[in-house]
């Protein structure tokens, strides 16, 4: 594999399983095929119009999908074992809840300028889908920005004063202009798109194509 780093772009959003899952198989190809990367995460709301409090989730898949219940269990079970077999937890429990995300967009952006967004994003996903904490809670994310060795009480400032509002919504509708209705979406060197969880053989050979175009 070249040494030249691949760009990868990466919208997503932390209530987003599927999000995860793409991630943890798209990280295993890179390791497997040995490529040279750097990942720059990018913000996407699943659900802007969420309140505070959140929502049930199976009231929320409901809603949205009109998945029955049985249908969003047979959904978490595949979800949970997918998960296993990439070393992530889902812990999915009876009130497990969605909620709002725009606030942890905006620690992310603050994150990314001490260089800690991959970390901070990482430690997202496992606080709401293995430890069920509220991401629309700003003490909640001030812990986890602590918890990864950030400054805990500038990350609670941040998010009093909303001071990334608008970069969130600027980077927000950047991607929604390149045509970005779901995620997770994947951007691999500035010019090709990845759509959804692919599974590690995909990705895999996603990288084998991308380093043949560039011999």
């Amino acid at each position: 594999m070249t040494t030249e780093p691949l760009r990868i772009d990466i919208v997503s959003d932390v209530m987003c399983p599927w999000c995860i899952i793409g991630y943890r198989q798209l990280a295993k190809a890179l390791q497997e095929t040995g490529t040279t990367h750097e990942i720059h995460w990018h913000p996407f709301e699943l659900n802007p119009e969420m309140p505070p409090e959140g929502q049930d989730g199976f009231e929320h898949i409901a809603e949205k999908y009109g998945s029955t219940r049985a249908q969003s269990e047979e959904s978490r079970a595949r979800m949970t074992e997918l998960g296993a077999d990439l070393g992530f937890d889902f812990r999915w429990a009876e009130g497990f809840r969605m909620h709002n995300t725009f606030n942890a967009h905006q620690l992310l952006h603050w994150a990314d300028e001490q260089g800690r967004k991959h970390d901070l994003k990482l430690a997202m996903f496992s606080a709401h889908f293995t430890d069920r904490r509220n991401l629309s809670d700003n003490a909640v994310l001030a812990d986890i920005a602590g918890e990864i060795g950030l400054d805990r009480d500038e990350a609670l400032a941040v998010l009093t004063d909303q001071r990334y509002a608008q970069n969130v919504r600027d980077a927000e509708k950047f991607w929604l202009q390149q045509g970005i209705q779901g995620v997770p979406a994947l951007v691999l060197d500035r010019k090709y798109l990845v759509t959804g969880a692919q599974g590690v053989d995909n990705y895999t050979n996603i990288l084998h194509e991308l380093e043949q175009k560039k011999t």
